[in-house]
């Protein structure tokens, strides 16, 4: 193998504000030293995807250090935001993006940023067939630069959940896009039954929004049934999946959505929207049976059926249990993408 330079966002090991995309680059990160590359991490401080000038600055100070022929893999947090940054080293550095979510669908100017940038690359990884698919739609990439690397995940033990699958367990930051407001509002519908829900994730991140939060449980007369807990790591956030009974995903949209095969990891049945990629997350045990419930996104009627179903149903529970625990089996481990991405950098280094 051979040296590797991996730019990234500078909170990729903030324990305070964890994210599925800075949970990957890490494993990734790990997952390529341990394949033998020799792994020099650039963590470049910056509000991306909209940074200043500071931060622009800073990537280009970074590729101008490093030498002719580098192998360079760019967190497209990052580089999407700066194609002036990086564009002028696209013949002299082998320049790789690893896509998490495409910014093209947010605005012109940064469907324009990230063409720019995709175009310099002489290869791009993406986390999801959804992405990939995206991405081709959205700029002109030759398919065979475009490839692959789906999150792994880790062995976890089997949670065999509780009888009446009262205990909701929500793992997202509280922002707009995680749609928690209608998770609300789904579940104000359902009052009259027994239930619980644990939301876990980063509360900073939007405060204004986590405020509407905050009142919509206090209108519905839900404070002492939804808990935003915050965010949770580690033997924190194991314990959050031993309790649970159902993971609950209601985003508007997800490249992949690590959460879903971390609950499938651990035989949690899971109801999601069918936004972007949560269906090729999701997946489906080896009998074609899906270990879930896909409803629509922002939709807290659909979602609140989906939980209806969930908690008023024991066949239901059992078939979207047993699913599940067969689901389990079929998961990739994280070595998985590390061997991917390392086949596409030997690649370009070749």
């Amino acid at each position: 193998m051979t040296e590797l330079h991996f730019v990234l966002p500078n909170d990729i090991d903030n324990p305070a504000e964890p994210s599925g995309g800075n949970g990957y680059d890490r494993r990734i990160s790990g997952g390529l030293t341990e394949l033998g590359w020799t792994v020099r991490e650039h963590a470049i401080h910056g509000d991306w995807p909209q940074p200043d000038d500071a931060g622009r600055s800073r990537v280009a100070e970074t590729l101008t250090t490093l030498r002719d022929g580098a192998v360079v893999l760019l967190d497209a947090l990052v580089a999407a935001a700066v194609p002036d940054a990086i564009t002028p080293h696209r013949d002299r550095l082998r320049l790789v993006a690893l896509v998490h979510m495409p910014f093209g669908d947010e605005s012109v100017a940064l469907r324009c940023s990230e063409g720019a940038m995709l175009d310099a690359m002489t290869a791009v990884v993406t986390t999801s067939s959804w992405t990939r698919q995206r991405l081709l739609d959205l700029y002109p990439l030759t398919a065979g630069r475009v490839h692959v690397a789906a999150p792994g995940v880790d062995e976890a033990p089997l949670t065999r959940g509780s009888a009446h699958g009262t205990e909701l367990l929500c793992v997202a930051a509280v922002t707009p896009r995680k749609g928690h407001d209608l998770l609300i509002r789904a579940l104000a519908t359902l009052a009259d039954h027994s239930w619980n829900c644990l939301c876990v994730g980063s509360i900073s991140r939007d405060p204004a929004f986590v405020e509407h939060v905050r009142e919509l449980r206090r209108t519905f007369g839900l404070t002492d049934r939804v808990h935003l807990a915050g965010s949770r790591t580690g033997g924190d956030l194991d314990a959050a999946y031993a309790a649970a009974d159902l993971l609950v995903l209601p985003s508007h949209g997800e490249s992949y959505g690590l959460v879903v095969t971390e609950a499938l990891a651990r035989g949690i049945p899971v109801l999601a929207t069918a936004a972007n990629g949560l269906p090729e997350a999701l997946g489906c045990a080896p009998d074609g049976s899906l270990p879930g419930i896909l409803v629509p996104p922002g939709n807290s009627a659909a979602l609140a059926g989906g939980l209806h179903s969930w908690l008023g149903d024991p066949d239901l529970r059992r078939r979207l249990r047993r699913s599940a625990h067969d689901r389990r089996a079929t998961l990739d481990r994280w070595a998985k993408p590390s061997e991917i991405i390392s086949h596409v950098l030997s690649e370009v280094t070749a």
